[in-house]
């Protein structure tokens, strides 16, 4: 695969955004989100504690399909950010367990981890998110970032475990962590 690519054209910054791949870990298989995923996801997902921090509530099969159909684009719709989204399972299982995503833009990455209540505090969270940076080093992209409510310990806990260190900056509340750059 090859790197990000991003040049200026005349109706501004186009760019060629990596398609997500499956990515293996010790514990824990990556795989490309799909639309036909939200029906194996919306039971596992339906749990309000995973929205203590984040807000909003669980979503129906068809919300979350809905979703999915959006994100699995690769892009945003005007082009200037892209979209990579894996669900994690369990290797041994191959039940899901949750959720990565990453948002790039230029040489830069937001990250973003769901893992359900029932495995939280096993170290999945940091294992799927450290094979995403990895696989987007090898793309080119030099920093992360994740945005995490700061009474989210948990998440804060997996950020410093990945070498994200808290910014003095916030956004909609959630305290700004960065690594490489960032």
């Amino acid at each position: 695969m090859e790197g990000l690519l991003l040049r200026a054209g005349a109706g501004g910054l186009t760019a060629r955004w990596p398609r997500a791949e499956p990515l293996t870990t010790r514990r824990l298989v990556l795989e490309p989100l799909r639309v036909e995923h939200a029906r194996e996801l919306a039971p596992v997902l339906d749990d309000p504690a995973l929205h203590a921090f984040t807000g909003g509530e669980p979503l129906t099969d068809a919300q979350l399909a809905d979703r999915y159909a959006r994100q699995v684009a690769g892009h945003s719709p005007d082009g200037t950010a892209g979209w990579l989204n894996w669900v994690a399972r369990d290797r041994a299982t191959q039940a899901p367990v949750g959720t990565v995503q990453a948002t790039i833009a230029e040489t830069g990455a937001e990250l973003a981890w769901v893992i359900v209540t029932s495995r939280q505090g096993e170290g999945l969270a940091t294992e799927a998110a450290a094979a995403a940076i990895e696989w987007l080093r090898g793309r080119g992209v030099t920093s992360f970032a994740a945005h995490i409510h700061p009474g989210h310990a948990a998440s804060a806990g997996v950020a410093r475990h990945l070498g994200f260190v808290a910014a003095d900056e916030r956004k909609d509340g959630e305290v700004r962590w960065v690594a490489g750059g960032g």
